[in-house]
């Protein structure tokens, strides 16, 4: 259709054809961080997104939940969609029980829509706060979002830069739900694991109901390798936060590939070779089946058997 939007100049497409991974994900594993682009001909991008992304529908990421040995996703709301939450809904109803949603609303949002949403498997909201994906909202409408959705039960995903944690510590200390903290809380993996600035995000971890995602290598690294042509050692310089965070609080950590990977510049990587990369971040047996299986159960199909 001619009247479709072009994509942003130098969008780099999800990697097509991925790798057969070597590392067999256990029975159950959920991929607790993805999203669905479109398609844009049925799914219109809002007219405030800050990129214009490829199509990446629900099939293609359940064709990919498939290869790679994954059990269920958790479809978090893409910030190209803004709080037009159709793409995300639809997939979720479409896997049949094996998807989780994570929406964007308003502080208009209604109790009704809210539960139309949770009927749907909507379990959190997102709060982003990368100022150059989103508009930044106010607190005051973010406190009314978040009083709404505690009474249903969910959660709020937080995605912020490490460097922006100490002005946002005690806001995110103040909300009423438990707190989803996206890609280890993007910390610069140039300074030491150790440091100053990583201490003070796992402090907050351990202050709080806090959960954290352990994904997103790719976005992270500085050094790489990158997980392409067959790399199973990738992204060795982001392994130590990875590690640490598992190893500090191996019941509140979750993984998750982040298809299609939005807004990355450098390189696409090859999913199958993220799936490789898991057992760098969790050497144990029991470290991955609580990262991939546990963790996601509990949090997201609570009660029910994998």
């Amino acid at each position: 259709m001619s009247d479709l939007a072009p994509k942003t100049p130098g969008w780099l497409d999800w990697y097509a054809g991925p790798s057969v991974p070597e590392f067999r994900l256990p029975d159950g594993a959920v991929d607790a961080h993805c999203h669905v682009f479109g398609p844009q001909a049925r799914f219109p991008f809002a007219p405030e997104r800050k990129y214009t992304p490829c199509d990446g529908g629900k099939e293609d990421l359940f064709a990919l939940r498939d290869h790679l040995g994954v059990s269920r996703n958790v479809i978090v709301q893409a910030t190209c969609h803004g709080a037009d939450n159709s793409a995300m809904v639809d997939a979720v109803r479409a896997a049949g029980g094996r998807a989780r949603g994570i929406a964007t609303v308003r502080p208009g949002v209604t109790a009704a829509e809210l539960r139309e949403l949770d009927e749907a498997g909507v379990r959190g909201v997102r709060f982003n706060f990368v100022r150059r994906l989103v508009d930044a909202s106010p607190e005051e409408d973010l406190r009314a979002i978040a009083a709404k959705i505690a009474p249903l039960g969910w959660h709020i995903v937080l995605y912020f830069e490490a460097a922006d944690l100490p002005d946002l510590e005690d806001f995110f200390s103040s909300l009423p739900t438990p707190l989803v903290v996206d890609h280890l809380g993007r910390p610069d993996v140039t300074e030491p694991v150790d440091g100053p600035e990583f201490s003070r995000f796992l402090r907050f971890v351990d202050r709080g109901d806090v959960w954290v995602k352990v994904s997103c290598p790719e976005r992270l690294t500085v050094t790489g390798p990158a997980a392409l042509d067959g790399e199973r050692n990738a992204y060795a310089d982001v392994v130590p936060f990875g590690r640490r965070t598992v190893e500090e609080f191996p019941d509140r950590v979750l993984w998750g590939t982040d298809w299609p990977h939005p807004n990355l510049k450098d390189h696409m990587p090859d999913d199958g070779l993220l799936v490789d990369h898991i057992p760098h971040i969790a050497p144990t047996a029991e470290q991955r089946h609580k990262l991939l299986v546990a963790n996601p159960m509990r949090l997201y199909w609570p009660g029910e058997a994998v």
